[in-house]
């Protein structure tokens, strides 16, 4: 099976990986090679525990500006 992963950096510096077809399916690490390496067990875990029923079809990113005051 192939999933799309959102990668972002947070404040902290620690990457985090989230699985848009998997509500709730994410994990953070300090590389790229740990995050990946966690993602897939994510993966793993979610689709033992939840199943592959609930999964949608990711579309795409947009990136939204806003002005704030």
């Amino acid at each position: 099976m192939r999933f799309d992963v959102v990668v972002r950096r947070d404040e902290d510096d620690y990457y985090v990986a989230t699985v848009p077809e998997l509500p709730g399916c994410h994990t953070q690490a300090k590389s790229l090679d740990d995050l990946m390496s966690r993602i897939k067990e994510a993966i793993l875990l979610y689709l033992e525990t939840e199943g592959s029923s609930t999964m949608g079809c990711f579309v795409g990113v947009q990136v939204v500006e806003v002005e704030t005051c």
